[in-house]
């Protein structure tokens, strides 16, 4: 007896076809998987935080980091995607490269025809204008600079007495 056609390749030579057995990210790392699969350990209750800290060679508060970082790959990664097909970054990028060194032709164009029409007529071109001197910007200081600032003044002004020579909260 033969056996069916459908039992040919993997099933005929006696293994079990894997279920799942799609890679879930071929390109991820291997370091990447590693720390992806401790933390799902760690979200089913196999091990404790401090294990899997433990395990990762990671400080208890860093693996809570990183576990956090996880938590919101997962979330962005489920958020929906929009329908339809998506623009190529890279084909909008030489497009709109194309169609700036068409526009700086033709502004060039234009000022040429410009230029042409000025001394057909006997306009003498207007000098460009002198570049205005920029005046000094106030550099900006930190905020926490202006805070302290404040505060030292404040407790300056709590250090002095009250005019009438009567201190706060004095009778």
């Amino acid at each position: 007896m033969t056996p069916p056609p459908a039992a040919t390749g993997a099933a005929a030579s006696g293994a079990k076809r894997r279920r799942n057995s799609v890679p879930l990210a071929p390109e991820a790392s291997r370091e990447a998987k590693r720390l992806a699969a401790v933390i799902l350990e760690v979200l089913a209750g196999v091990r404790q935080p401090g294990q899997a800290a433990e395990a990762l060679q990671l400080s208890l508060p860093r693996y809570y980091q990183v576990e956090t970082r996880a938590l919101q790959g997962l979330l962005a990664a489920c958020e929906p995607r929009p329908r339809g097909r998506r623009p190529e970054v890279a084909r909008e990028l030489t497009v709109l490269q194309q169609q700036n060194a068409r526009l700086q032709r033709e502004l060039a164009r234009q000022q040429a025809l410009v230029r042409l029409a000025q001394r057909a007529v006997g306009v003498v071109p207007a000098a460009p204008a002198p570049k205005a001197s920029r005046k000094k910007r106030r550099q900006r200081q930190a905020r926490a600079l202006t805070v302290a600032a404040r505060l030292r003044q404040e407790a300056e002004a709590a250090d002095q007495p009250a005019e009438g020579g009567l201190a706060p909260g004095s009778p």
